[in-house]
């Protein structure tokens, strides 16, 4: 159900020391071909991590034989002695692999601002590649952990051929790859722009919409591998529904394992005049703190979604605007609606549509509620 699950890949995950606590911090995996294809989307924040300027020129060569991931620090903002260490950890790996250092992607997620444990991190990249398995793909997806409650894996099947990924993040997850990491692998034989067209097209609406609280992080990575050991080429329409599910089923779980979460909120908005604007009025909903607080508080505000939705270049007539919660229309032509007191809000999903009433198109946000919870881990994470 991981990265591993495509035939041609090996894993592993294992406890190199980064960590204090002593949890698993250091994942590998390799692709063992015969080919070596990959694709990759990185986070737009300008400020980007090491490892995120590391792996952007090495995807842009469409080939890559590995990739070595750590928790327990982000090596962002690090200066040019913390791209020196992404250097230093991907000959580590190209020597502990048989591989090229020009082939291996790094990836990192922690705290930002402090520099990597080298003298754990190289030694435990050894010990990574001597614990290599066909069936490491789960041990990999737990050491990539950071606040994530649950590890977070997805699998889809093609005719003779499989899509695997595994995927962490539980906060900082905002539009612009929502701290998330992510490795896709499969065994279809396709080159590298093929995978390149079929990632950006899932991430475009499934982790590029995953808003959780607004923040975008610096280390964002998104890699699609290909190992051509399937001896398969699939239709490319077949190939890029199988990511867009996987990618899709791991934002949900992304959402799902928020942190200090209570609900998961679905945003649909419909009858827009572009996708854009859909896209636009469900992050505004999406990020409006008092709606996400009401909601916690299992309070059906529907005044704060008509708020967020005017503070967009969305085009509407706002006494056309209908809205409504968990199947209930609270609002309709921009005034009171339905009894609120009809909305069920026990459940765990919210489901917001907002229509806005001025043409046909439409697009899907995922977020969740604010709690005390969310605040207390975000104010103790560093200590």
């Amino acid at each position: 159900m991981s990265v591993t699950a495509a035939k041609g890949f090996t894993a592993a995950g294992i406890a190199a020391g980064i960590k204090e606590n002593g949890n698993p911090d250091l994942a590998l995996v390799v692709n063992n071909g015969p080919r070596l294809a990959a694709a990759g989307v990185f986070t737009s924040n300008r400020v980007k991590a090491a490892p995120v300027v590391w792996s952007e020129q090495v995807v842009k060569g469409g080939v890559v034989s590995a990739v070595v991931l750590n928790s327990g620090g982000a090596n962002a903002c690090t200066g040019p002695l913390g791209f020196q260490d992404t250097h230093a950890t991907a000959e580590r790996t190209a020597e502990a692999t048989g591989g090229s250092a020009s082939e291996v992607a790094v990836a990192s997620t922690g705290l930002i601002g402090i520099r990597l444990p080298m003298d754990k991190l190289l030694p435990g990249i050894d010990k990574a590649a001597t614990e290599l398995s066909p069936y490491g793909g789960e041990k990999a997806a737990i050491a990539i952990k950071t606040t994530d409650s649950v590890h977070k894996t997805a699998v889809a099947e093609g005719a003779g051929w499989t899509v695997g990924g595994m995927a962490k993040g539980a906060g900082m997850l905002a539009p612009g790859l929502a701290t998330m990491l992510v490795v896709l692998t499969t065994d279809a034989d396709l080159d590298a722009a093929t995978l390149d067209k079929a990632l950006r097209a899932a991430t475009r609406t499934t982790f590029d919409r995953a808003d959780s609280d607004g923040c975008m992080s610096t280390n964002d990575t998104v890699l699609l591998l290909a190992s051509g050991a399937s001896e398969v080429t699939p239709a490319y329409d077949d190939f890029a529904a199988a990511v867009e599910k996987v990618c899709a089923d791991l934002a949900r779980q992304l959402i799902g394992d928020a942190e200090g979460a209570s609900k998961d909120i679905r945003i649909e908005v419909v009858g827009a005049a572009s996708e854009d604007d859909a896209v636009e009025v469900g992050r505004s909903i999406a990020r409006n703190n008092l709606l996400k607080c009401a909601l916690h508080g299992e309070d059906p505000n529907w005044g704060r979604v008509l708020s967020a939705i005017g503070t967009t270049a969305a085009a509407f007539e706002p006494d056309r605007l209908n809205v409504a919660i968990n199947g209930v229309w609270v609002c309709k032509n921009g005034s009171v609606g339905e009894d609120r007191d009809l909305v069920d809000m026990r459940y765990r999903e919210v489901h917001i549509t907002a229509d806005l009433a001025a043409g046909t198109d439409t697009a899907t946000i995922w977020t969740n509620d604010l709690t005390a919870e969310y605040v207390h881990e975000n104010s103790a994470y560093s200590s």
